[in-house]
């Protein structure tokens, strides 16, 4: 029972010269939402994409329910894992992107339930009456049989969000999914992400709705020069961050 659901422990990343992650430590407890806040070029989403080994870290550790992502322990040393076997992995933690990456050629329902029956090799019968659920869940069960060029691109976040919840993942990650949506669209997107926090689901969200973090957030982590600079509950972080530099980078978005 006290197992976090994501370990993050030193982790470092590189891209040639530039350093992006310099030894990042996180924690985060099942059914606990956290968001992660800071300027462009901070390491947030890299961050994030590590957590499902989509990058790969130069040094240190990710594990998601006590379970090492993309490695296994050989002696004292890691050996990579197979990409089926990393497959395997990420069929458990759901990621929304922020520009949707739907698949034009489907329609509403199909996209959401390709994943389980490719990934996870269930059955149609099983899948679609499942993905017709979440579909009503996320407000959007008459679209079922429309193609994502029809929608909104409020609409076709909350297809994504159905998509990952299809996999009935034990983790959520949301990589700024309403920055690429019109403002006036922001806010169902969000709706429906209160409603999945209310029902426990862990969640790590990068963002900068700081309403969002405000509400919903269990603790915000604020990033910068790829290191976490500080982390705390938002009515701490947010109204008195105990750092300079969380001070300068609220005061320009708040």
């Amino acid at each position: 029972m006290n197992t976090p659901m994501v370990e993050i422990v030193d982790v470092h990343k590189s891209y040639g010269a530039t350093s992006v992650l310099k030894g990042v430590d996180l924690v985060v407890k099942p059914g606990e939402v956290t968001v992660l806040i800071g300027p462009s070029g901070a390491g947030k989403s890299t961050l994030l994409r590590m957590i499902n080994h989509l990058e790969k870290a130069d040094r240190g550790l990710v594990l998601v329910a006590g379970e090492l992502i993309g490695y296994r322990r050989a002696g004292k040393h890691l050996r990579e894992l197979r990409e089926r076997e990393v497959l395997r992995q990420r069929t458990g933690i759901g990621f929304v992107f922020q520009d949707f990456n739907l698949f034009a050629n489907l329609t509403v329902l199909d996209n959401v339930a390709e994943a389980p029956r490719s990934a996870q090799g269930r059955p149609a019968k099983e899948v679609y009456p499942l993905a017709r659920e979440l579909l009503e869940r996320v407000g959007l069960a008459d679209k079922a049989d429309a193609h994502p060029r029809q929608l909104s691109g409020g609409q076709q976040q909350r297809v994504a969000i159905a998509r990952a919840l299809a996999l009935e993942p034990k983790l959520l990650l949301f990589d700024e999914p309403t920055s690429a949506l019109d403002p006036e669209l922001v806010g169902e997107v969000l709706d429906v992400m209160k409603s999945l926090a209310a029902t426990g689901t862990t969640m790590i969200v990068v963002t900068h709705e700081m309403g969002f973090a405000r509400e919903v957030a269990d603790q915000v982590v604020f990033m910068a020069d790829g290191r976490v600079v500080e982390q705390g509950p938002p009515q701490q972080l947010l109204r008195t961050p105990a750092h300079e530099r969380t001070r300068a980078f609220l005061n320009k978005i708040l």
